[in-house]
């Protein structure tokens, strides 16, 4: 029974933490989820405009997927709902088979959400949260740089109270803007400032102060005292009140497909975000445990059961899970209270949301995003970095000339063309012993000591694979063509090749008879245990005889320079294998 208990609880991370609650941590998560709360009204109401739905949605959103969230995550300061990246991923993908705000659009964005949640459970289940580490953090920093810069410019429209058409590249709108900004509602371009400024001021001066809720209530207040909704300045209209009701999603076979791009670009970003929020958090809290695929199912069941209750794709957000943990949640029962104060405004506050202006959600969406473009990340990388740098760059030139799914798998090509160039080139070294010591260096390090004349040495920093043993021949070959006079031993350090594959064994046998043909030996050193098992199995071992494997680079050097003192095949057997005994 016990154990029944435990199972339950591994799926249901809330059980546990109920067990323990307390009055005191209740207080702390009380403060955390009514200040989350206000934060994430305003912000669902803007995230959801930039995803092309009404603003009721955004809000929808904050019910269904908190709760399940609460139930099943294992982070106790990540906060759900609608984020800016998510938002434009979504806009970005559907909107090129569907106009925004319009019926269909709504349906594809709830649907979209369903097929994602699907996705990120079945990742769940086969233990695939490791296929978010082929997303490198440069091809991040440059998607979501890119994707802030998109944003922005998405907000033009709203920010000038200017008419245009929808343009599919954001350099059309820069350009709309220029020809036409004479064209602006002067009241409108004033409010979006005026907000800007003010939430800017207020975030200084205290982070988890709500300034956004601040000005969504004076901008409200102004347009509806000073009558500017009849001067041009655009407001939300009527928000229906009440509670989500349940809904299927309509779908087809040719739907989906046509979903499944924007539907696996949002899996991995989102995922990606809201699992390096709460590892962030992790770490710093040190008081609990977030695990990926656990993470992975409660995302995804919280989108699946959302999607039937009009909620559009939600993600975890930086923002709002900074204040969770400032203003002190212990636990996920803060988003329960978060959730509280969600439904009582889809009850009792719609009505005030008619008058909010839409340059000031603009003003929202800008002042969020604005932090996310990674200026000082591009500059480190940069310094220390410059093939990162150059990935970085690459994804958000691509994200921002051609479109942000087009610019993450550009990102991830570049990314993975780096990594294999630098595979089948890795760093090599060859080794010189500084005087009077018993330690083995770069020679280039240490130009001062000099190679001796009976043995070389190579240390070859990777693993041995098909895709760097023709440049692990090559090194080998030229190591030798460099000495004036032929060594009579060529020693390879193991220490860092950490695997073989068949290419690279078949080179190491080649090498093995270029060797015995010049009248040069080959020691092998600091072979850890799977290789040497993999040397052993295939034969190599027995060819090259066991006393021509050492624990470490003095040992064998102490071989080359004494060769009367050649090792009995006995003592060559004990100390092979005491070597695997000490390095497995």
């Amino acid at each position: 029974m016990i154990s029944h208990i435990k199972t339950i609880s591994h799926f249901i991370p809330i059980i546990d933490t109920l067990k323990a609650y307390r009055f005191n941590i209740f207080k702390a998560d009380l403060i955390a989820g009514i200040t989350v709360g206000v934060v994430l009204i305003p912000q669902a109401i803007a995230y959801a405009l930039l995803m092309g739905v009404p603003p009721i949605y955004g809000l929808y959103t904050c019910v269904i997927p908190l709760i399940v969230y609460a139930l099943l995550g294992t982070s106790r300061q990540l906060s759900i709902g609608p984020v800016a990246i998510t938002a434009i991923l979504i806009m970005s993908g559907i909107s090129q088979i569907a106009v925004p705000f319009s019926d269909s659009f709504i349906n594809l964005v709830i649907l979209t959400g369903l097929l994602i949640g699907i996705l990120q459970v079945l990742m769940s289940i086969f233990k695939m949260g490791f296929l978010t580490n082929l997303i490198s953090q440069p091809v991040i920093s440059g998607f979501i740089s890119a994707a802030a810069l998109i944003i922005i410019v998405s907000q033009v429209k709203a920010a000038f109270g200017l008419t245009m058409p929808r343009y599919s590249q954001s350099y059309e709108v820069i350009l709309h803007l220029v020809r036409h900004v004479k064209e602006s509602n002067l009241y409108t371009l004033l409010i979006f400032l005026l907000a800007c400024i003010s939430m800017v001021i207020l975030k200084r001066w205290k982070k988890s102060f709500p300034g956004a809720l601040i000005v969504l209530v004076l901008g409200g207040l102004v347009t509806y005292g000073l009558n500017l909704d009849r001067k041009g300045v655009a407001v939300i209209g009527e928000v229906p009140t009440g509670l989500p009701s349940f809904v299927m999603p309509n779908f087809d076979y040719q739907t989906i497909i046509s979903l499944l791009p924007t539907v696996f670009t949002v899996t991995l970003i989102g995922f990606i975000g809201s699992i390096g929020i709460a590892k962030s958090f992790e770490m710093k809290s040190r008081d609990h445990t977030v695990r990926a695929n656990q993470e992975l199912l409660a995302l995804g069941i919280s989108k699946v059961i959302g999607a039937f209750f009009l909620a559009v794709p939600s993600s975890g957000s930086y923002s709002r899970s900074a204040i969770n943990n400032e203003q002190g949640a212990k636990t996920t029962i803060a988003s329960l209270i978060t959730v509280g104060l969600i439904i009582g405004s889809l009850l009792f506050l719609t009505p005030f949301f008619f008058f909010i202006p839409k340059s000031v959600l603009a003003a929202i969406i800008v002042v969020s995003v604005i932090g996310l473009i990674d200026i000082k990340g591009a500059a480190i990388l940069l310094k220390v970095r410059r093939r990162e740098f150059l990935i970085m760059l690459t994804t958000f030139l691509s994200t921002l000339l051609l479109s942000i799914e087009i610019g993450v798998l550009i990102g991830v090509l570049v990314s993975f063309i780096f990594m294999i160039y630098y595979s089948s080139r890795p760093h090599v070294a060859e080794l010189v012993n500084i005087p009077e010591t018993e330690y083995y260096r770069n020679h280039k390090r240490f130009p001062e000591a000099s190679k001796h004349e009976s043995y070389a040495i190579l240390r070859f920093d990777n693993q041995l694979f098909f895709g760097n043993t023709v440049y692990f021949k090559e090194i080998v070959l030229n190591v030798l063509s460099q000495r004036q006079i032929k060594p009579k031993y060529f020693i390879l350090d193991m220490t860092n090749m950490h695997d073989i594959d068949s290419t690279g064994l078949h080179v190491l046998y080649d090498i093995y008879h270029y060797l015995s043909s010049s009248d040069i030996q080959l020691l092998i050193t600091g072979a850890i245990g799977p290789v040497r098992d993999f040397l052993k199995r295939s034969g190599f071992t027995d060819q090259l005889g066991r006393y021509h494997y050492f624990m470490t680079i003095t040992e064998a050097v102490n071989f080359a320079t004494h060769p009367t003192s050649q090792r009995t095949e006995k003592f060559a057997a004990l100390q092979y294998n005491t070597q695997r005994s000490l390095m497995d």
